[in-house]
């Protein structure tokens, strides 16, 4: 038996039955990484041996007594390496201390299990920036798994992780989990702990789960969210039981469907798999009403200037002094150039000069000052559709998985690319991705995500709509 093929409500059950134990299953997913993941390129690393110390003492009676969990690899866990796929930490950089959503994780029983690949410092949609490894599809391996949490997509849907933990920026677990035929869920902004995530940006970064079930993504929100005296983002807010919307009816519920997300540029294949979707969301009892998000248009550019902008902040850091890469030099500032220069990929370099530039003196107004009041526009679109439904659905990417290199030229086209997943992280709200069936490209079957965004701290109707849709069969 793979048992990286099971949910988590299965290996939890095949624990309290005695069929297994956690040793046994943390050896027969190493054995399936090992025969695997040279294809996919999923992990950056895993240490069976520490896996195995962590599961010794156990307490099986915890919500995930015994289960493996693997990580991004920009997520902080005691003792791993934590290299964000990139040149500029890699094997120079082991972590001191637990992010606070591996304390969580650990406090409800589970073993965080693996590094898991990545676009390098969470920049790119399609993990072929990663500066360690190119990361491949399960589905298609000449196609990339997503990005930036392609690794964790993949080793869920490759059965080599029974589940991941991902972020997501503009997307980075929702497109991904699209593009890999598992559920990625993003939560709402400050619902669960940063602390002990290297920034890419910060007002936008969230950490959440990527599973192969709706109510195993519930479990996993459920266990990391909540307050954390270390993140002055993080709401104070008590945690609800997203365990108890698994099961429950859609009858009633109003989902928006907003015609900005239905526009010209997605895929035909794709458009057909999202309509026939929302006919069965139809069927299970929910309302479809139009809505409108006038802003949609100018998310794109809002986003890639905030974003950009908060990473030239956060990377200043990694100078070949203070952190990573250092390099052989003559004096502190060819130090400065070296080390960033060789420990620095393409699309890290393009996104930090473009920052800097968006944050200058006399660029500052014109456009990152204004990229802030289009993003408060975006945000009130957002409020304004949610005041008539409860939800909001739309497919996750206009096209399903796209072939290795194809947009390595034309950066642009990647970042157009995100067009239905960034107005949610620039808005706060939360967001999931559920399969929705396949469509066939040359040949290959490739996975569509079906997208439902909901209301601020509105994860309990987004889990319920879910997993209703999951459970209808529509998917195949």
């Amino acid at each position: 038996m793979n048992v990286a093929s099971l949910t988590i409500a299965e290996l939890r059950r095949s624990y309290l039955s005695g069929d297994l134990s956690p040793s046994e299953a943390l050896s027969s997913i190493a054995v399936e990484i090992d025969q695997k993941d040279n294809a996919i390129g999923g992990y950056l690393s895993f240490d069976l041996d520490r896996a195995l110390a962590d599961a010794a003492n156990i307490d099986l009676s915890l919500p995930l007594g015994g289960i493996p969990i693997a990580i991004k690899d920009l997520i902080n866990v005691e003792g791993h390496p934590c290299s964000c796929a990139s040149k500029m930490l890699h094997g120079k950089y082991t972590s001191p201390y637990d992010a606070t959503v591996i304390r969580k994780l650990r406090e409800a029983g589970a073993i965080p299990f693996g590094r898991t690949n990545m676009d390098e410092f969470a920049m790119g949609s399609s993990t072929e920036n990663s500066g360690i490894q190119i990361c491949r599809n399960p589905h298609d391996t000449t196609r990339t798994p997503g990005g930036s949490s392609g690794g964790s997509a993949a080793v869920v849907a490759g059965n080599t992780a029974i589940a991941a933990l991902g972020t997501d920026t503009g997307g980075s677990i929702r497109q991904p989990a699209s593009h890999c035929g598992v559920v990625g869920l993003k939560p709402t902004y400050g619902r669960v702990s940063r602390y002990g995530l290297v920034a890419f940006a910060s007002s936008l970064d969230q950490c959440g789960p990527m599973t192969k079930t709706v109510a195993d993504a519930a479990l996993l929100l459920e266990v990391i969210s909540g307050r954390c005296d270390r993140d002055s983002t993080c709401l104070n807010e008590d945690v609800p039981s997203y365990t108890g919307a698994v099961g429950k009816d859609i009858k009633g519920l109003r989902i928006g469907l907003p015609a900005e997300y239905f526009a010209k540029g997605l895929d035909p294949a794709v458009k057909d798999r999202i309509e026939a979707a929302i006919k069965t969301l139809e069927s299970l009892g929910a309302e479809i009403v139009p809505v409108s998000l006038p802003n949609t248009e100018h998310a794109v550019a809002t986003y890639y200037i905030i974003a950009t902008a908060e990473a030239s902040a956060n990377l200043a850091r990694f100078d070949g002094v203070r952190y990573g890469h250092r390099a052989e030099a003559d004096d502190l500032i060819d130090l400065y150039k070296k080390s960033r220069a060789e420990g620095f990929g393409e699309e890290v370099k393009r996104r930090i000069i473009l920052g800097t530039y968006v944050l200058s003196s006399g660029y500052y107004d014109a456009y990152y000052l204004r990229a802030q009041k289009v993003r408060t526009l975006i945000r009130r679109d957002f409020e304004e559709a949610f005041q008539k439904v409860d939800l909001i659905v739309s497919p996750v990417s206009p096209t399903p998985a796209f072939k290795l290199g194809e947009h390595h030229s034309d950066p642009l086209a990647m970042y157009l690319a995100d067009i239905y997943t960034i107005s949610a992280n620039l808005a706060g709200i939360c967001g999931i991705s559920v399969p929705c069936g396949t469509v066939s490209v040359d040949g290959k079957a490739l996975p569509v995500g079906l997208q439902l965004l909901g209301k601020p701290m509105g994860e309990i109707d987004l889990i319920r709509a879910a997993h209703a849709y999951e459970a209808s069969g529509d998917a195949g």
